[in-house]
């Protein structure tokens, strides 16, 4: 079995009551009652309307001593509080896949300031990051974040998404679809 590999697969089973689903860039996602999140090759049911999937990977825009930091105060996904969460597929343009790595990190780093936004929200909202383009060109988006927060927290977290797409960075993303859940 594959730990890295992610599912979340939408249906009418799974976990996770869907709240609402929206669409913030190109098209959304199917109106779902359930999300289930699986670890591995199992699906949690035998037709989902919709099976997203991405594998954890190596960091790849973070230097040693971001990733220390971010490490230092991160929590874990699945904390007993985090009654709340949310999943945010992004596909990103082409322009962005064509340019270069170090010219992707000073658009996501030094002019978006995509890590120190996302450090304004920690240690009360917890992400898991999952990489979709390295499993082919079949999945619809390049990325899938897992995020959890408790009730108090979602306005954080709100702060937190209004924040990055406001930033250059965004300018980039063709799609991405807001799924909030509850446990």
């Amino acid at each position: 079995m594959n730990q890295r590999l992610w599912q979340f697969a939408g249906g009418s089973s799974g976990q996770f009551a869907v709240t609402s689903i929206r669409a913030i860039v190109g098209d959304g996602l199917p109106t779902v009652a359930r999300l289930g999140v699986v670890n591995g090759a199992g699906t949690l049911e035998t037709e989902p309307v919709f099976c997203l999937k991405g594998v954890t990977s190596n960091e790849r825009y973070l230097t040693r001593s971001e990733k220390s930091e971010l490490v230092a105060v991160q929590q874990p996904i699945g904390r007993p509080t985090a009654l709340h969460g949310a999943l945010i597929p992004i596909k990103k343009s082409q322009a962005w896949w064509d340019l270069p790595q170090d010219e992707r990190r000073a658009i996501f780093e030094e002019r978006s300031a995509h890590i120190q936004i996302g450090r304004r929200a920690l240690p009360n909202v917890a992400r898991r990051l999952h990489h979709c383009r390295d499993l082919g060109d079949a999945e619809p988006f390049d990325f899938l974040t897992w995020f959890d927060f408790s009730p108090a927290d979602e306005p954080r977290f709100d702060e937190l998404l209004a924040a990055l797409r406001e930033t250059e960075e965004w300018r980039y993303v063709e799609r991405e679809v807001e799924v909030r859940v509850s446990r």
